[in-house]
This record gives C-alpha cells, structure tokens and sequence, in this order.
C-alpha cells in the first residue's frame, strides 16, 4: 500500500496541471461544444448510436464526428467560433442535415435541443413501429430490461423485476442467480453497495420496483471490470433525470403482501445537477407453515419438528448526488446513498425427536431479528484531453455496513421431563468497511482503444458474537466461552488491468485484454482456541478475449472467452454459529478459497421487422465451488443435530443454451418468450466425496417465462406474465422449484404524466409449498414450507416538471467510462417471499 500513494499524488499533481490548462497545453483560442438528443419522429424514442459528422458549412468533408450515447444524445468537443453543417445518419433512417449551425464567441456551447429523425420509406414498407419503447433490448455486450417500461412491476421490490429479466432466475426466497450460478456481482448504478456483503437475498428486497430504470446483464465482461463473479454481472440502474430545471416523480403502492413508496427530485441548472431520492417498503406479517424430517440412514434419529413462523420486513432507503462540470474538460460528481432495512421472524414449533431408544419432545419459541445499516460514498473526477476519446479518471469509495442479528429461543419441556426450561440469547454484530482506489485511463489510436487502469480494494470486517443461557425463573445467565470471540477479518485486493479494441473489415469487432488480482487475507480471534487464525495470499491473471461479427438485416454471432473469480462474502465467512434452533444450527466458515471459472459462450442476435431474437450456448468450468454442507453435529446438550456451513466441494462443469424471442403479430400486441437450460455436474474433492450419493451425476435446470403485453386506446395496457423454474440443485439434494403467474392492467394519467395501475398475482394460489431434499451417507432429511402467495396490490405514479429537453446548453457528466466493481455477494438463505 506505502507504494501506491506516491503514485497516486503524482497522477493528483499531473491532473491538476491539465485542470488548469486544459489539454495539457495553455489555449490561445477559445472553444465551445455542440450537444444535442436524437429522437424516433414516430416512437418518440431515443435514436442510440447515431453517427453525427460535422464539417464547414456549405462542404461534405468531415472534421469532427461522435456516436449518439444509448440515451440518442451526443456531444461534439473542441469546436472553434463559426459556421459548420451538421449530419445525422443512421440504418433505417433518412440522413437528416442541419446547415448553417453556428457557434460565436460569445455563446461558444450551442445545444440544439430535440433533432428528429425519421424512418426511411423502404424501412416503413418492412416493419410496424408501435409507440411503445422495447421492454427488453438485445445490445452488442450486454441485454437491457427496461423496468420502467413494464405494468405489472410497481408496488414491489427488486426481485419482482429480477424475476422478469432474460439469463436471470430468482428463487422463492429471492436468491438470485445466472444460468445457474448464484455467483452473480450486483451492482447499483454501475458502484457496489455495502448491504449485498451480507444476505443480498434481502437486500434486493430492500429495492422498490418503482425505484428502477433499468437492469443490465453482462454475461462476458471484459478485463476492465472486476474479475468477482464467476456467471457475470448484473447492473441495476436507478431512476434518474437529465432534464434542465426542476423534475421528479412519486411513486406509491399498497397491497395485500407489500407495500412502498418512493420520490425523486432533480435540479439541473447550467453545469450543476443535483438529484436525491427517498423511499420505503413494508410488507405485511406472513405466517409460514412447517414440516421437517431428519432421518439417520440406521433409523437410529429421527428428527420431526412442525410448527409456524411469522415473517415481517421493513426497510428505506435514500441518496443523494451531484455532479458539476467544470470546464469542458474537467468534470466531478459525488453521490451518498443510505441503506436501512430489517426483517424478523417469530415462530414456535413442536419437536418429536428420538435418539435411539429414547424419545425427546420440547416447544421451541423463537423471536429472530435481523437487521442492516449502511452507506455507500462515491466521488468521481474525469479529464478530458483534446484529442477525441482520450480521458483519464479517478475514483473512490468509502462503504460501512453494520449486520446485526439476534435471537432468543425458549426451550419448553413436558411437565415430566427430565430436562429443564431454558432460554437462550444469541447476538452477532458484524460490520463491514470497504475502502476502494481507482484509475482509469483511455487513449484512441487510429484504429485502436487502449484502455489501462490500477486499483485497490481494502475490505475489514469485525465480528462480535456472544451467547448466553439461562434457566428460568432464575435471571443468571451462563456465557459459554467457545461462542463468544470477537472476529477480524482483513482481505486486501490490489488489481491492473490492460484491453484493447479495434474493429477489422467493418464487420469484426474485437476487444481483448488481461487482469491480475492480487489478494492478501488476514484473519484472527482473540480466542486462538475457538478460530485458527488465517493468513492467506493467492495471485489471479484473468484473461477475457470477445469477437463479433455483423451481417446483413441486423444479424450479430459473437462468441467470447473469460475467467472470472468469486471470492467468499461476510455471510459465508462469518464463524458465528446461530442455534436459535440448536438441531438446526448455521455458521460460515472463515477458512474458504475463491472460486475459479472459465467461461465460453457463442451467441446469436437478429432483428427480423417485429421480431428479435437472441441465442446463445455456452460451457462454465468452476473450480473450488462453494456450496452449503449439512451435516451432523452434537448440540451442547450432547443430541445429535444438523449443522449447515459452506465448503469449497469440487469443480462443477456445466453447459446450456439460452433464448429469448419477442414479436408483434399485431400493432397492439407483444409476445416475448425465455429459457434458459443448463447441467449441473459436480466433481467432488476428496474431503466431501463421501458425504453425498449424488456425486459426479449429470442434472438438468431450467427456467423460463412467457409474457404478453396489450395496448388499447385511451392509455390503457395489460400485461400477463408467466414464470416457472425447475428445483435448484446442490452436491447433497435440491432446493424448491418455483413458478409465478401475474397480471397488470395500467391506465395513463394527467397527459401521461401519471399512471394508476392494478397487479395480481397468483390469483388461484392462496398459499405455496416449497420443498427442500437433502441426501446424506448418514441421513437424509426433508423440509416443507407453506406461505401465503396469492396477493393484490394498487399503486400509483406522477412525474412533475419539465418533461422535454430543455433548449440550454446540457452538461450533464457521464461516468460511464468507470471501470464498474462488484461488491460480494452470495446466494444464502432467505426466510421467506
């Protein structure tokens, strides 16, 4: 780390010379910029990757020129004072020209505002254009799912939109995961979030739907991201305006299972643009039912339990950005964001056990809390050089996140009993920071980008678990020394990276690059006895390789190679053991390696008049795959229970296929379909080979869904939507299968500036069982969980302000050139939808 920080006050230094003159240089003339947003004449949509050429006025050869951003808007940079002729083009689309466009001293910044364009005749004859946005849009490196496109959405939480993204599948507990990896890096607005360091299950769920621009899946990332998530990544873009003056939106929905509210304001004046959001979710108290068997393969055990729990969750969130553009070369923008969200579940149940000849019967009342506040810190600063293209960035980010969970379970005997009531108090508060340093630089070459960067991850976690045990009436309580320590944990990433894109032919496009990721682990107790101290270091180079090739009629093969890295989060490192129900206790494991994968995928894309199309295949090899292990334990009682941790198990190879199709057989009409299929075969190490009679057998899953969406006149649109997902499969047995069925009907409000809407879901389903298998050597064991499903909901939305571009200058900052880090996450157990 001491040799960082000269680096990094010499890149400060050389900064501030270019902030002052910028370009490296002192200018003798002045310059301006000429902005603009292209849009759809009949849809109204944004024209994405237009070409913009700029030369003399009353002269075709070009002397300046961009590309449209995914938002149809542009920028041309460096432009000296006087009169130019401007062209718009684009496939499909009529060249559009603009002559005179003029630029004085005086007004050197010229926006100009909406530029439309229109469909060429031969592109009129070939395809209907509706003018409704695309809900799911197949671009060249990644699918884009625009949730603020869907009816049936609002008033829920992030999962509810997961569930509805192509390659994604979300489980009934909200795990979510990408063909079949829960090794997915979840990201927000292109930034990690402290909160998905512990159960991002939960926190997903702390999101509300309403929140949501959009999400991105990015199956092949290149070197320039993290190397952490071995399936890919997934982007969740909130809801944010570039308008000029003031605007905003509210949000609201109540239902039978949830309920939320969010708002957003944003101020734009000139260069400085201020925005801040605040919302919340609450979702009613829901009683689950539950069965449970654990059977030793001797019939020696038997363990039955039966019971009910209560589930309630309450969580806000708010944040608060600004960016200001300095100059035409230097931008900044800070943004803080708040995390707050907690969930408990109470229960009791009646346990039937028997240890051999001996029959043990009790009640067990538990109350479990859990709860999560934390804050995410950026700041990032941007300069740009003269030359087109050439930029370089800083950033940092400061994460806290405080996990707390307790419990209290009452331990009730039968009158006869040999054993004693007793009550036992568990509390475990773990918190995580999170200190990140990075610099990007890009350069153009004639025909290549090079893109360069170096970076440091700083991660501390502390754990502080106590135990206590009593015997009623008495107020003593026993403190057991083994389960009560405080835990330190250190993981220190130091990374670079280096890719390079260029296109060949027009019809190639290729991009390659390599990372290296050098990890440093320290661990330790103050109770030696309890946690062996660690002291871990491992070295990764990460190499990832993507080339395309486009074809005629909007045809696109692309096929790529990456290895990615999964390294353990705080909610599988966590040594603290949760025994609210002793014979079915929990604990992470500290001792864990990072998870390997190499990565290949060849996929497909075409846009046929209405319809598209996107296929893919691919194959995953993962070495050192973490999976939960239950096995049996001896409870401080001296009975024989089940304890679930996490081990790294073995290499698991798998394979599948992916498609998702979407077309318009009428105007109104739009029918999309997806599924995704891939194996599961695992081969175990040596340490786990005999735990399970599954190993080294060749599984199937699946999950897919089907939605329709219809308008009618007058601004009212339905939409139905259909999921199912086959059961999720582990080296020990299978998780619960799921499967969904929704309804949406949303009527446009105030001129489309609001909107009331309805949402089904499950209408013919008041509960659900959820079933769990787990096959052991010595045991197997079975779980069932009933919960409440079927659920109905209202909700309601206003969008205030100015709804058009504005006329004056836009400098809004773009920090899409950020090299976009993954927080940890992980794929634990929920308590319940």
């Amino acid at each position: 780390m001491k040799k960082i920080y000269p680096f990094l006050i010499i890149l400060f230094t050389v900064n501030s010379v270019y902030a002052q003159f910028p370009g490296g240089a002192a200018q003798s003339t002045i310059t301006g910029k000429i902005t603009a947003t292209i849009i759809d004449s009949l849809t109204r949509k944004p024209v994405d990757y237009a070409t913009i050429s700029l030369s003399k006025s009353g002269q075709t050869k070009s002397t300046n020129g961009a590309l449209a951003d995914d938002k149809g808007s542009f920028k041309l940079d460096n432009i000296k004072a006087g009169k130019y002729r401007l062209t718009i083009s684009f496939i499909g689309y009529a060249t559009k020209i603009i002559d005179p466009v003029e630029t004085t001293l005086s007004k050197p910044d010229l926006n100009l505002g909406t530029i439309i364009l229109s469909p060429s005749a031969k592109m009129l004859n070939e395809i209907t254009v509706t003018g409704e946005a695309n809900l799911i849009e197949n671009k060249i490196d990644k699918i884009v799912y625009n949730a603020e496109k869907d009816v049936a959405i609002a008033g829920g939480n992030s999962t509810d939109v997961l569930r509805k993204v192509p390659l994604l599948s979300v489980d009934y507990e909200g795990n979510l995961s990408l063909r079949g990896s829960s090794n997915v890096r979840v990201l927000i607005n292109g930034k990690p979030s402290g909160t998905m360091a512990g159960n991002m299950a939960d926190a997903l769920k702390a999101i509300p739907a309403d929140q949501i621009k959009s999400v991105e899946v990015i199956t092949s990332p290149s070197a320039k991201y993290d190397a952490e998530g071995t399936s890919g990544i997934v982007n969740i873009i909130t809801k944010k305006s570039n308008l000029e003056g003031i605007s905003g939106s509210v949000n609201a929905g109540v239902g039978t299972r949830q309920n939320s509210g969010n708002g957003n304001l944003n101020v734009k004046t000139g260069r400085l643009t201020l925005s801040g959001n605040a919302g919340g979710y609450y979702s009613w108290p829901q009683t689950s039912i539950l069965d449970f068997n654990k059977t030793a393969t001797d019939q020696s055990v038997i363990l039955t339990q039966k019971g009910r729990s209560t589930t309630e969750r309450l969580a806000s969130n708010g944040s608060f950005g600004a960016d200001y553009d300095i100059n035409n070369y230097n931008s900044i923008s800070s943004s803080l964001k708040l995390n707050w969200f907690e969930f408990s579940v109470d229960g009791d149940n009646f346990n039937d056990n028997k240890f051999g000849n001996i029959i043990s019967q009790f009640n067990r009342n538990s109350d479990n809390k859990t709860k999560v506040i934390g804050y995410d810190w950026n700041n990032d600063y941007t300069h740009k050089f003269k030359k087109a293209g050439q930029e370089v960035s800083f950033a940092f980010q400061f994460t806290n996140s405080n996990l707390n969970n307790d419990y209290t379970s009452d331990f009730i005997f039968p009158t006869n009993s040999a054993l004693r009531d007793s009550t036992e108090k568990g509390n475990s508060d773990a918190i995580n920071k999170e200190k990140t340093f990075q610099i990007d630089y890009t350069h153009p070459f004639k025909k290549v980008i090079w893109e360069v960067g170096v970076k440091s991850i700083l991660r501390d976690i502390t754990n502080d678990s106590r135990v206590a045990i009593n015997y009623p009436p008495s107020d003593t309580e026993f403190i057991n020394p083994k389960r009560n320590f405080l835990y330190t944990y250190n993981q220190d990433v130091y990374a670079a990276y280096s890719t390079f894109g260029f296109t060949l032919a027009k019809k190639y496009g290729v991009k390659a690059g390599a990372r290296f990721e050098g990890t440093v682990i320290k661990g330790s107790a103050n109770s030696a006895s309890v946690i062996k101290p660690i002291d871990n270091n491992y070295q990764n180079v990460t190499p990832s390789f993507v080339v395309s090739r486009s074809f005629k009629n909007f045809q696109t093969v692309k096929f790529s190679y990456n290895q990615r890295l999964q390294r353990p989060s705080l909610f599988f490192l966590n040594p603290f053991r949760n025994s609210s129900d002793p014979l079915n206790a929990s604990e992470g494991n500290p001792t864990l390696s990072p998870e390997v994968a190499n990565n290949f995928e060849l996929s497909y894309s075409t846009f046929v008049k209405t319809t598209i199309i996107n296929a893919s295949v691919f194959y995953r090899k993962t070495n050192d795959i973490i999976e939960s292990v239950v096995s049996n334990y001896i409870t401080e009682s001296g009975k024989q229970g089940s304890l679930t941790t996490y081990k790294n198990v073995g290499t698991n190879n798998s394979f599948g296929v992916n498609f998702f199709g979407s077309i318009n057989p009428v105007k109104a009409l739009t029918l999309r379909a997806n599924l995704n299929v891939n194996s599961y075969n695992i081969n175990l190490n040596s340490q786990n080979a005999n735990i399970t009679a599954l190993a080294n057998k060749i599984f199937f899953i699946y999950n897919g869904f089907t939605s329709a969406t219809y308008v009618f006149p007058k601004g009212y649109t339905f939409e139905t939507f259909l999921i199912t997902s086959s059961p999720r499969r582990t080296f020990q047995g299978k998780n619960p299968a799921f499967n969904m069925w929704s309804l949406g009907l949303k009527k446009e409000l105030f001129d489309k500036k609001g909107s009331i809407g309805l949402n089904i879901i499950d209408p013919f389903n008041e509960r659900k069982n959820f079933k769990t298998e787990i096959n052991s050597a010595d045991f197997t064991q079975n779980s069932n969980f009933s919960i409440p499903f079927r659920s109905f909901g209202v909700n309601f939305s206003w969008r205030f302000g100015s709804l058009k571009v504005s006329t004056k200058p836009k400098k809004g900052v773009k920090n899409d050139d950020l090299k976009q880090e993954g927080g940890q996450t992980g794929g634990g157990m929920g308590t319940g939808n």
